[in-house]
């Protein structure tokens, strides 16, 4: 079977009823790959697959939205952004400006507007639900798999929560 859609094509699913789309796509200077994935295409709607065009559509605004969520969490000290900031900071310790995009001598914001948007994966079996329908990966280090954060964000594109990966 297939699901035809005028953003994404044809959808065909595999043998075991799963769709998958990917696709790289441009945001500044960063090429972010986008992957819309469903282990089973009868949970797949077509406003689903219409919500998943329009996050695409908007990634910047979506990525803005995600670094303004990471940035109002920086005031809890437990929180996995804090986490995640001080431990990039204590791994580049003296050298961490010259890894910086911008150096402002607030650490957390300077950190937050120099990671990198690596990938967004689109659950598209989600939509309408209190789970997650799409889940945004930035890292400092485009190579380091290991220190990341994930954005959560609802069908309608807003922010659901921010996590480390571990």
């Amino acid at each position: 079977m297939a699901i035809e859609h005028d953003f994404f094509g044809l959808l065909e699913s595999g043998p075991d009823g799963a769709i998958f789309w990917s696709e790289n796509v441009d945001l500044g200077d960063m090429r972010v790959t986008v992957d819309l994935t469903a282990p089973d295409q009868l949970d797949v709607t077509p406003e689903g697959l219409d919500a998943a065009a329009a996050i695409i559509q908007a990634l910047e605004e979506i990525d803005s939205r995600s670094r303004e969520a990471m940035l109002s969490e920086t005031d809890n000290r437990a929180s996995d952004v804090t986490e995640f900031v001080i431990t990039i900071s204590d791994r580049f310790g003296d050298d961490l400006e010259d890894h910086l995009i911008d150096f402002s001598g607030d650490a957390p914001v300077d950190v937050i507007r120099s990671l990198t948007l690596v990938s967004m994966t689109i659950l598209a079996d989600e939509h309408g639900s209190e789970d997650p329908f799409a889940v945004l990966e930035y890292a400092f280090d485009s190579d380091d798999a290991d220190e990341v954060l994930l954005v959560n964000v609802a069908s309608d594109g807003t922010v659901q929560s921010v996590t480390s990966a571990d």
